[in-house]
Formats: C-alpha cells, structure tokens, sequence
C-alpha cells in the first residue's frame, strides 16, 4: 500500500483538524520527532505517546486504529 499523496508532516484532517487550538504545537513535536528519527512523541494535548507518520509508514499498510499521523489515510 502506497502512503497517501501529501508531506509526512501533514496530517489528515479528519485526524488533526486545521483549527484544532493545540494544532502547532502538535505539528512541531511531530516534526522534531520525525527530524530526530523517533518513533514518536508525547502529545501536548493528552500526554499519550503519539507514532509518527515516518513509523507508521514503515509497516506498509492502514492498522485502522485511527492513528493521527497515518500516511496511509486518503484525501477523499
């Protein structure tokens, strides 16, 4: 299965909506995980560990467990 057609950083609206109030925060401790080749990061929402798109991308398909990084989601 092939990663939907958008940047790794950028996760699906459905999974992170664009007005979300935490949203930039989120996105750069996504990014720093992503740069520093972790598997994920602390949310600064929850507190809960969250995978990144970069690990999520290597096990090659969807786990339907609605992950908020999931590269495999489409722009449908």
């Amino acid at each position: 299965m092939e990663p939907a057609p958008r940047p790794l950083t950028e996760p699906h609206p459905s999974r992170l909506a664009p007005d979300h109030p935490r949203r930039p925060e989120i996105l750069a401790a996504h990014a720093a995980a992503l740069a520093g080749g972790q598997p994920g990061y602390p949310d600064p929402d929850t507190g809960l560990f969250v995978l990144t798109a970069g690990f999520l991308a290597k096990r090659g398909t969807c786990c339907t467990r609605g992950c908020r990084h999931c590269p495999y989601v489409a722009d449908t």
